[in-house]
């Protein structure tokens, strides 16, 4: 379906042009935009290299969309780490803005509480339910398409003009079908992970229904600029053979997480998902059980990296976290979650979280390095 995107939207040379300063009528931009959009079954999109995360992507649709008096509500339980300041706590956040913030709880199974999540939605000042589709730094399922189906279609039967927005952070291209081709307005995800397919250095995108992606690009720009500017200076041919490559990527990354649940469970360690379970995103949790043991699991994953891998992973206060990180990649995009990646808190039960891999043979050696590592320091249970 990406490659027909491409065919179909007529994709030439010119496209990888650039701009600079204002930007102004740049047809690889708009190229891109349409082709996120059409990859996604939505209405528009916006694919922009100066959006620095998946979670400056959903702030910029929560911002377009909320307005004073209004409430949103996350119907997967506390969302994850970074997007908590966004919503209260922190300097201009919703919470400063006006804007009302309530949790529902999951199922005692990790599962999302539909009742629950009905009667939620149901407060006559409720205008977003926010849906995470990964499961973060918990210990739970991740949230597959067929269960958020589900959810979403609870939800309108509850309200009827709530708007439903998707975390889509690390789920892109696992399943046939995207979250906006299951009844969700909008979702959001960096370029630093699936989409990206390893190339994009950077950046963001939103999808969804026109008017609430045309209310983002006015929140991440200013009202009356909207898309019509943004230069692309010579990133646009990186960012468009990233999400070309995405399928096959991701594909890849699929292999060694499965391979790697296999590895692990048969050496006696909790795994989630399990080896046979279907998957909805490139997140392999191992429940480690301890901080010497996830400490050694990233010093073994960093040693397989490409780039930097002398040096050795230390715990430390991210912004936007509760709790100290420790975070392995030894990557050509510093940070990028799609290319061999593996970090989690330093809090209970210690999980470790796999992502990425170039090939499914560097996951394997990734996996085989912090293998040595978990026995070179005698940490096998």
């Amino acid at each position: 379906k990406v490659l027909r995107a491409f065919v179909d939207l007529g994709w030439g040379e010119g496209h990888f042009a650039g701009s600079t300063g204002y930007g102004y009528h740049d047809s690889g931009r708009e190229a891109l935009d349409a082709t996120v959009a059409r990859v996604f079954g939505a209405e528009d999109a916006c694919v922009r290299w100066n959006l620095v995360s998946g979670t400056h992507a959903l702030a910029a649709l929560l911002f377009g969309v909320l307005r004073p008096g209004d409430r949103i509500v996350s119907v997967t339980g506390p969302p994850y780490d970074t997007l908590k300041p966004v919503l209260s706590g922190a300097r201009g956040s919703l919470e400063e803005w006006g804007v009302d913030f309530r949790t529902v709880s999951l199922l005692a199974d990790g599962t999302p509480d539909l009742d629950a999540a009905a009667e939620a939605v149901r407060e006559p000042n409720c205008k977003v339910a926010y849906v995470q589709r990964s499961r973060g730094y918990d210990w739970r399922p991740s949230l597959d398409l067929a269960r958020m189906e589900q959810l979403i279609s609870r939800l309108r039967h509850a309200r009827p003009e709530i708007v439903v927005l998707v975390d889509n952070c690390y789920g892109e291209m696992v399943e046939r079908l995207e979250p906006t081709q299951i009844g969700a307005d909008c979702l959001a995800g960096s370029l630093i992970k699936n989409l990206g397919g390893t190339l994009s250095p950077t950046g963001g995108y939103v999808a969804g229904r026109a008017d609430i992606v045309e209310a983002a690009r006015v929140a991440m720009t200013a009202p009356g600029i909207s898309g019509g500017q943004g230069a692309t200076m010579d990133i646009t041919r990186t960012l468009a053979q990233g999400l070309a490559m995405s399928p096959q990527v991701v594909g890849q990354a699929l292999e060694g997480t499965v391979w790697a649940a296999h590895l692990f469970e048969a050496l006696g360690f909790e795994v989630s998902p399990r080896p046979g379970e279907p998957r909805t995103d490139i997140i392999q949790a191992l429940r480690l059980g301890s901080k010497e043991r996830l400490t050694a699991f990233c010093r073994g994953v960093q040693a397989a990296g490409p780039v930097d891998a002398r040096a050795v992973p230390q715990p430390v206060n991210n912004p936007g976290y509760r709790d100290p990180i420790i975070m392995a990649g030894g990557s050509f995009v510093a940070g990028s979650s799609m290319e061999l990646s593996a970090d989690g808190p330093l809090r209970e039960p210690y999980a470790v979280y796999l992502q990425g891999g170039m090939s499914y043979v560097h996951v394997q050696m990734g996996v085989l390095l912090a293998l040595s590592e978990l026995h070179a320091r005698e940490l096998m249970p």
